[in-house]
């Protein structure tokens, strides 16, 4: 199974692709779709960028499933709106390509790749890059992407089981620990 992972951010979206063959985890990309030259104020293009710029990874390394970060507020509502914007445009693309979609938050991240909550920007790219057999250090959004690729190839499984035996309803499996899939 192949699995692209977005952590979504208005000026840099980080991207990651791995493949999955049991436990075994291989790693097949990762980078970086960056809005910075485009104007501030260009909101709409900026979004068509990172729609554009996903829709092409996921033509171009074909993945069978996604997973996307969840993003919570901020101390500031507009930056808030501004990244919750980035990641719908982030989602529509990745639905557009027909990608099953799946969420996870920072915390079940850190949690899957570092085996803490609390692990810094270092530590999830140190351990991504161990886990992956990396020669070097993935930037910190490319390793974020990865992260969530590598959490959803560890529990995005056993969510799929317990969906088949008891169907979780919205509201129940949107809580099951804070993670999502559609």
């Amino acid at each position: 199974m192949r699995i692209l992972g977005i952590d979504p951010g208005l000026q840099t979206t980080g991207f990651g692709v791995v493949d999955v063959d049991g436990h075994r985890l291989t790693y097949v990309a990762s980078g970086t779709i960056r809005t910075t030259a485009l104007d501030r104020g260009d909101l709409p293009g900026r979004l068509k960028l990172l729609f554009d710029g996903i829709t092409e990874v996921a033509q171009r390394y074909q993945p069978d499933s996604s997973a996307v970060e969840i993003v919570f507020v901020n101390t500031n509502p507009q930056s808030t709106l501004l990244l919750g914007q980035a990641r719908g445009a982030a989602l529509a693309a990745l639905v557009t390509s027909l990608l099953p979609v799946a969420e996870y938050t920072a915390l079940q991240m850190k949690k899957a790749v570092a085996g803490h909550g609390r692990a810094g920007k270092d530590q999830i790219q140190a351990m991504v890059q161990r886990l992956l057999q990396l020669p070097g250090l993935p930037g910190p959004d490319a390793a974020d992407a990865l992260g969530i690729a590598i959490t959803h190839a560890h529990v995005g499984a056993a969510m799929a089981r317990i969906a088949e035996v008891a169907p979780l309803q919205r509201r129940q499996h949107a809580m099951y620990k804070g993670g999502r899939s559609y």
